[in-house]
Parts: C-alpha cells; structure tokens; sequence
C-alpha cells in the first residue's frame, strides 16, 4: 500500500438513517460533520434519481462518494434485471459524481450473470470509468448446515475481484478476520462499510466496538497505510428509543473512525520519523 499521508473520508450510509428517507441522509450528514454520503439504491424514488440527488447533495454542500446497487434480496424488483441494477447503478454514480458503486456478489439462482459476474462488472467500469466494487457476505445457514446463497462465493477475497469492498457484519456472521483480510486483499480494498457484529447469525450492523470484530485496530491500519479509499458507517438505528438517539449513534460511529485513523497514522509519521532519525543518525 501506499506510504504516502492522505485525508481518508469518512462518509454516512443512507442506510444508516432508515428508516427516514434518502433524502434526509444528506442533512444528517452535514449536521453531524461527515464528509459525504453513500446512497443505498432502494423503491424511494428518490434513491434512484441523479437529478434530485444533485440537488441535495449541492443544497447540503455534502458529495455522494458512493451508490449501493440494489442488488439485495429486498430491492429484486428494483431496476430489473441483474445486469441493469448493476449498469444504472454505474450511470447513476457517474452523473452525480460518485466514484464507487458497490454490488453484492450474484445469488446462485442468478445463472449467467453469476457466471460471467467478474467479466461483466469489468466491461461496466470500462465503458462508464466508475469503481464497481464486491462486497463480502458470509454463509447462510439452515437446520445446522450452510446453504449455498452465492455464485461463485460469498467471500470476494479468492475470486480475484479488482475491487472489494468489506463490511465488519459481514465479517463477524463469517467469522472472518478482518484485519487479517484487510492485509491479505492490499490494494484491492478500495471501501470499508463501518460496522461491527457477533457471529450468532444475524446482519447486526452494531456500532463499532460493540461487537466481536477488530474494529479499532483494522480502521488504524487504514491510518498507518496511507489507505486510498472511504470509510462509510453503515450502522442500524431504526430501533432507536427517544428523539436524539439516532444523531448520537452516528456522531459515535463518525467520531470513532476518524479517532482511530488519526491513530493509525500518527503511529506511521512516528516509525517515520525515527527511521528518518536513526538515519540521519547513522550518516552524520
């Protein structure tokens, strides 16, 4: 990974807002001090409209880094077919400026697109110049044994995807490392999904820390690499329980990723600045 020191974004899901709508992300965010928003794609109209985005996000002075394509089991009807949710999903980011667009990998159900998914994704970001990248899930389980749910896996890090993007949910219902993933993909990590969770089973998408994932220590790496991607938290607050409660989740999760970059790479300049003595040292 590149050494080099960079601001690395901390951006809001709207998802993270649900169940508000997608155009309250954009408000939140900028209330609470985030530097954009990831747009989760869903049957808001909203989600799907570049014009109405642009608005928003130029009203609210607050970018849209990133779409989620509605390629979940809940969005199957929106946009169609497998293809198109991921071809409109590219030309919505590329007419709101948005430089990723991150995709579930194909249910096995899917046939050809699951078969051709890694060639398909690649052709896409040829011909729109937009980052389509592949996110982890995990094993869905039945009766005590896994049922087989993607094609060709649910963990994109063996599939050779040129861009991945890892969610700490995911991570914990999988029990996956992620900080050893994180070293294992480099620089295919192009976006992170800021979240935790327990391995029972469930799409918990906890605050960080609150679960059983090296959050800290895996959003410190990022710091001390000099890491080329964005940060988005994508934690649940529909259950919030008095008004207030959801603002406070989310400055929690915002501050706590930008605390623990600062950490990783004041960690970096400190190794670089001793190595820069000792060499300084040696030559005089």
């Amino acid at each position: 990974m590149d050494l080099a020191p960079r601001q690395i974004p901390v951006t809001l899901s709207s998802s993270s807002v649900f169940p508000l709508g997608t155009q309250d992300v954009f408000a939140m965010a900028a209330d609470l001090g985030y530097d954009g928003v990831e747009i989760m794609v869903t049957h808001n109209s909203w989600s799907q409209d570049a014009v109405k985005l642009n608005q928003l996000a130029d009203r609210h002075q607050m970018p849209i880094h990133s779409i989620h394509a509605p390629t979940l089991l809940f969005t199957q009807q929106v946009w169609g077919s497998a293809w198109n949710k991921i071809a409109k999903s590219a030309e919505l980011a590329r007419e709101v400026g948005a430089e990723v667009v991150v995709a579930h990998p194909p249910f096995r159900w899917q046939g050809n697109y699951a078969y051709g998914f890694a060639e398909g994704i690649r052709e896409i970001m040829d011909a729109t110049g937009v980052m389509i990248c592949v996110e982890n899930m995990y094993p869905w389980r039945a009766g005590g044994r896994e049922a087989k749910m993607y094609l060709p896996h649910w963990d994109p890090i063996s599939q050779g995807y040129e861009h991945v993007i890892w969610d700490f949910s995911h991570a914990a219902i999988a029990q996956m490392d992620s900080l050893d993933a994180f070293g294992v993909l480099g620089d295919r990590l192009k976006h992170v999904h800021l979240t935790d969770g327990t391995a029972n089973g469930k799409d918990e998408h906890l605050l960080p820390g609150d679960g059983d994932q090296p959050v800290a220590a895996s959003i410190e790496y990022l710091g001390e690499t000099g890491w080329n991607g964005a940060v988005c938290v994508e934690v649940g607050t529909r259950k919030t329980k008095y008004a207030g409660e959801r603002e406070e989740m989310l400055i929690y999760s915002l501050e706590f990723a930008r605390n623990h970059l600062a950490a990783g790479a004041d960690r970096a300049a400190r190794a670089g600045g001793a190595s820069g003595a000792a060499e300084r040292s040696t030559t005089a």
